[in-house]
């Protein structure tokens, strides 16, 4: 096939090329080169720097593009509202500039790179009230110390369950809406069009490359970053919030598997699918893991600090992915994770 691959020089999308590259599929790559991703804006040989927001820029790069693979996106949870802007302009706008350029080309086959923030909170079943969907954890409770997610209906501690695709999307954050947006867009289009779409829903993606030291940096390379300095990582809140951590082999491996879907899915579709490792851990787990495979570990150091905008537990079921991609993550939290403790990263 020929695949069109937005981001491709980032974290994920350079895994995506390589796998993508290794079997046969020709690849043409574009990025935008931004600077809050990449420090050094030189591109590579045979990457096409592309604003994604530019729908000319697209011309013809998509000819005879059988699939989009779209990685591309500005990342992190927002520092300030003053990200606003930028995850409006670059995911949302971007993504719609990139349908609209695919539909004049016509390409009507999108891989598109979401993340399990759309669903906000994760699901919670209470042992008097069943499943439930709480409200959001208010200030005055995180400031006391009390991060459980209660029942609305009796304010006792409710259990995490697996999240599943028709779970209900709750953005929480900007990123989280700009995903959803994007998501919304891609459906849209396919139901306009009679086009093809497949949305990953990554989880915490980690691995070799993966950026460091900046405010969009992962949780596990702020826990490297920090051991690296000599310093103890820091946990947030109790360190007991549940995520699932998927190494970015196997993302890359879910995007092939995807675009061969994609390429036979019926006209007018959109199909979601959890990437996870399904093995979830807290994050005080993935900090210890990490100082574990650490020269010089330390101890994590679980400081009680919190920011309004996280969640308290999100770990998905990726049971859809295997039935329908045969998607089985390979590497597992326990082994990636020291590991990946002295994986070469990008500057």
């Amino acid at each position: 096939m020929r695949v069109l691959l937005t981001g491709s020089a980032g974290f994920i999308g350079s895994a995506v090329d390589r796998a993508l590259d290794a079997v046969g599929h020709e690849v043409v790559r574009v990025d935008a080169l931004l600077p809050t991703a990449h420090r050094d804006p030189t591109p590579d040989e045979g990457t096409h720097v592309v604003d994604v927001r530019d729908a000319d820029g697209w011309r013809g790069l998509m000819e005879g593009a059988d699939v989009v693979c779209h990685q591309a996106a500005v990342v992190g949870a927002g520092v300030t509202t003053a990200d606003l802007p930028l995850y409006a302009a670059h995911n949302d706008l971007g993504t719609a500039a990139l349908l609209a350029a695919a539909t004049e080309a016509g390409v009507d086959r999108v891989v598109l790179a979401s993340s399990m923030v759309v669903y906000g909170e994760g699901a919670y079943a209470c042992a008097e009230h069943g499943r439930l969907v709480p409200p959001a954890r208010t200030p005055e409770a995180l400031a006391i110390g009390d991060f459980d997610v209660r029942c609305p209906h009796c304010a006792r501690p409710v259990a995490s369950l697996l999240v599943d695709e028709d779970a209900a999307l709750a953005p929480r954050n900007a990123y989280a809406a700009s995903k959803v947006a994007q998501e919304h867009y891609s459906l849209a289009w396919a139901r306009q069009t009679g086009a093809a779409v497949v949305a990953l829903r990554y989880h915490n993606v980690y691995g070799a490359g993966m950026p460091r030291d900046t405010p969009y940096s992962g949780v596990a390379a702020m826990f490297r970053s920090s051991l690296e300095r000599g310093e103890p990582p820091r946990v947030f809140e109790d360190g007991q919030q549940r995520r699932d951590f998927v190494h970015v082999d196997d993302v890359a491996r879910a995007n092939l598997l995807a675009a061969t879907a994609v390429a036979a899915a019926a006209p007018g579709t959109f199909r979601a699918f959890n990437v996870a490792s399904g093995h979830p851990v807290t994050v005080a787990e993935v900090a210890a893991l990490v100082a574990r495979g650490a020269e010089h570990p330390l101890a994590p150091e679980v400081t009680g600090e919190y920011r309004l905008g996280d969640v308290r537990h999100v770990v998905a079921s990726p049971a859809r992915a295997t039935a329908e991609l045969g998607f089985r993550a390979e590497v597992a939290p326990t082994a990636g994770l020291p590991a990946f403790a002295t994986a070469p990263l990008r500057g």
